[in-house]
């Protein structure tokens, strides 16, 4: 398993999809050798330094927080059933209800899809809120995602950053 790192009232929480086995062996969020996440963060302004991922809890310092929306780690997040989705789906909105973020950015569509009910979905802001978050998706930072290059996920986690600035 691997621990959120959680709080009340954060500026945004970001939501995984589920821990790589790398991550969940670490104990740290997106240890992963090519997960470009903490470089992403750090270029797109949320932090003024790039983040070493044994030092994952420091996140909360700047007003993020982060967890993931199904526990268990695979390889791949295609490696997930429908199913397993659709269990996490009362204990996740129970998470975001207790600790009251103010945006939650879904790293990937998959999560989302299942946690909303819609079939498609748009990459950035979402008008519709989830418990009393405002949602945003952004592309998933793991270095498997061939479809989008480091600028491309700057670019992307710049607008949030904006947005919440």
């Amino acid at each position: 398993m691997l621990t959120d790192i959680i709080d009340k009232n954060l500026k945004v929480i970001f939501c995984g999809i589920n821990p790589g086995l790398k991550s969940a062996w670490d104990g740290h969020h997106f240890s992963g050798r090519s997960n470009r996440f903490w470089k992403a963060i750090h270029l797109a302004g949320f932090t003024p330094y790039e983040i070493d991922p044994m030092q994952d809890f420091t996140f909360l310092n700047f007003g993020y927080g982060l967890t993931t929306a199904v526990a268990r780690a695979t390889t791949r997040a295609d490696e997930l059933s429908k199913e397993e989705f659709t269990a996490s789906i009362e204990s996740f909105k129970k998470k975001i209800i207790q600790y009251q973020p103010q945006y939650i950015a879904f790293l990937g569509k998959a999560a989302y899809k299942v946690l909303s009910g819609k079939k498609e979905i748009s990459w950035g802001y979402q008008e519709e809120k989830f418990c009393g978050a405002s949602v945003w998706i952004l592309p998933n930072p793991s270095g498997l995602n061939r479809g989008f290059m480091l600028n491309d996920l700057v670019q992307y986690y710049s607008e949030l950053y904006r947005a919440v600035s």
